[in-house]
């Protein structure tokens, strides 16, 4: 009898598939594939050669599954989780976390009452860069950051040509550029600066055929320590690309996806000092995420999201629709 858990992924749509994927790429557990539409499953026991299921509450019963991944829209993710740490699982749940707060205080007691692993899908955690940067901050060398910048764009059709059909067209699926987008580059900043404090937000759709959701956003924020972040996405441009920088008292950070490098610059020089990766595939974060949860479950550390920080994520999206609603400041 194999010792390895078994994952159970919850939604097979593009995620899901990308989870399951990712985690059997790792060769430490076996994968059940859960959905509600038998061509999905179909597909998915096709390719991958795995167990199936159309009732997660079924699966979850099975005493061999002991980890699962929460792929579904949105607004299901947080009755599923409580179930699920419930029963005494381990859960990692995609991003957004939800599109409201209902049910977090009761997700937040039964996670911290169940000795389980709960952390988010929030995958740039697992990306090199950002790691790298986050660790030169904490030496204190730059001193604390004052001000940071966010540029991200692609073309979405390229890398999403059914986004007018899944979850994406609709707020109240977790869709729109606030909620899918911008909300990784958020996550990612406050996890190296801390929670932020407030926001003036503005969005709109702009381009992208079949959709009324914004696909275009700017967010000024302010963090809790006064840092002052500026945010701009947009999800039409031609080239796909991500430039993050970090101004800090005594230098600057400047972290590029698309380069797959971070760089530092003390205050006084005048050339960027770069670090560069071996380039990832678009499965390659999400296979270190799959390591590094299964390690969590393994009661190792991790530098995965945490539930607190998932629950903040879903705080600043609530406040970028306040402030575009209002058309003034919103507190997070």
């Amino acid at each position: 009898m194999s010792n390895k858990p078994t994952v159970l992924i919850i939604g097979c749509g593009s995620i899901g598939e990308r989870h399951l994927r990712s985690f059997q790429s790792t060769g430490r557990c076996h994968v059940i594939a859960c959905d509600t539409r038998p061509a999905i499953l179909a597909d998915m026991a096709k390719k991958y050669k795995v167990e199936t299921s159309t009732d997660w509450k079924l699966a979850l019963a099975n005493p061999v599954c002991k980890v699962v991944v929460i792929c579904t829209p949105a607004p299901y993710h947080v009755p599923i989780a409580i179930e699920v740490l419930k029963c005494g699982r381990h859960c990692l749940i995609e991003k957004p976390l939800a599109i409201s707060l209902d049910g977090m205080n009761e997700l937040t007691a039964v996670h911290e009452s169940s000795g389980r692993a709960c952390h988010v899908a929030y995958v740039n955690h697992s990306r090199p860069e950002p790691r790298a940067v986050k660790a030169f901050l904490a030496t204190g060398k730059f001193g604390r950051v004052r001000a940071a910048t966010v540029v991200s764009g692609q073309h979405f059709p390229t890398f999403r040509p059914a986004y007018r059909e899944i979850y994406y067209n609709n707020h109240a699926q977790g869709g729109g550029a606030i909620q899918d987008a911008m909300t990784h580059m958020v996550n990612l900043v406050e996890w190296i600066l801390g929670p932020t404090k407030s926001l003036l937000c503005e969005a709109d759709h702009q381009v992208l055929d079949g959709v009324e959701v914004e696909d275009t956003v700017s967010v000024v924020a302010r963090n809790q320590d006064g840092a002052i972040i500026t945010y701009t996405l947009n999800q039409f441009q031609a080239p796909n690309e991500l430039t993050i920088q970090f101004n800090a008292e005594r230098g600057s950070l400047k972290i590029e996806y698309h380069l797959n490098r971070w760089g530092q610059m003390a205050l006084g020089a005048t050339e960027w000092n770069w670090e560069t990766f071996k380039p990832l595939d678009r499965d390659g974060p999400f296979v270190i995420q799959a390591n590094d949860f299964l390690d969590a479950c393994e009661g190792k550390a991790t530098l995965l999201a945490t539930l607190a920080e998932g629950i903040q994520a879903v705080r600043f999206n609530l406040a970028c629709f306040d402030s575009l609603k209002t058309g003034t400041k919103a507190w997070v």
